[in-house]
């Protein structure tokens, strides 16, 4: 089995910024797609960013302009998540996720982080 253990969280005031990362804990043989999401008390966890294999980004809607999600270039089990511009309401846990396969043989499977706490307060 696979971990993906992500860091980077914590306090920030207003029109700050983060750099949230995620890596896998073991290799993996082919991932389709790489994502971060975000949840808060008493809401649906929401897509905030994704990245194909291909290096196709998308974007919720309101992240636009201000978050750049990115691969390691060298290595290909790591993502990042660059938060610029920082609001109060980009106040959540953020998770990531992979779409992958562990194995050839294996089907498509999704991975999720632990989650990291972003708060942007003053």
């Amino acid at each position: 089995q696979v971990q993906l253990v992500e860091s980077g969280g914590g306090l920030v005031q207003p029109g700050g910024s983060l750099r949230l990362s995620c890596a896998a804990s073991a290799s993996i043989f082919s991932i389709d797609n790489m994502g971060w999401y975000r949840q808060t008390p008493g809401k649906q966890r929401e897509l905030v960013a994704s990245i194909t294999s291909a290096g196709g980004t998308n974007y919720a809607d309101s992240v636009k302009g201000r978050f750049a999600i990115s691969r390691d270039n060298a290595k290909s089990t790591v993502m990042y998540l660059q938060m610029n511009s920082l609001k109060p309401e980009d106040t959540a846990v953020y998770y990531c996720n992979f779409r992958a396969r562990l194995r050839s043989s294996w089907p498509a499977d999704d991975y999720w982080g632990q989650g990291t706490q972003v708060t942007v307060s003053s």
